[in-house]
């Protein structure tokens, strides 16, 4: 209880410090679930990863570029769908895109698709390159014996740190 009580605190922290008022109350829930998915998502990598013949079975859902592209474009979705509810389409389209010159309509356009992919290949990335980085430190732990294993081990413990 006291765990969860102290992610509470902390993602309701995050809120009040990025959106302060009663507009960011609303949001402690969704905070709060895609904070916990994350971080649990992204620790299974480092606690256990099934791997037979060469094949994972077993490691983090964040590791899955479809995971992390699906919780970006929920969250894309639900701030143009909350940004059209609060000004109506034609304010939050000219607020958006629009803003400041006309003119700049596909840039706007193509900003919005790099945030998207921004958003879901930096945490695919980091995770997929923290698992790679484990499963050579245990390759290597295996390489040479006992040479091999006794400095992988402070290495793996480092890493997951």
């Amino acid at each position: 209880q006291n765990v969860i009580e102290w992610i509470i605190d902390f993602t309701n922290s995050i809120i009040k410090s990025t959106m302060p008022g009663r507009d960011g109350q609303k949001f402690g829930l969704l905070i709060f679930t895609l904070f916990s998915f994350i971080f649990v998502s992204n620790q299974l990598g480092l606690m256990l990863q099934i791997t037979v013949n060469n094949v994972t079975y077993v490691k983090s859902p964040t590791a899955n570029v479809m995971t992390t592209m699906t919780l970006a474009f929920m969250v894309l979705l639900l701030a143009h769908f909350l940004g059209v509810k609060k000004f109506g389409f034609k304010g939050y389209f000219k607020n958006t895109y629009l803003s400041p010159i006309p003119f700049l309509l596909p840039i706007s356009v193509l900003e919005e698709f790099t945030n998207f992919l921004t958003l879901a290949l930096r945490l695919y990335g980091n995770i997929y390159s923290g698992e790679v980085l484990l499963k050579l430190i245990y390759k290597f732990s295996k390489v040479y014996g006992i040479a091999s294993f006794v400095p992988a081990v402070p290495l793996e413990i480092i890493w997951q740190g």
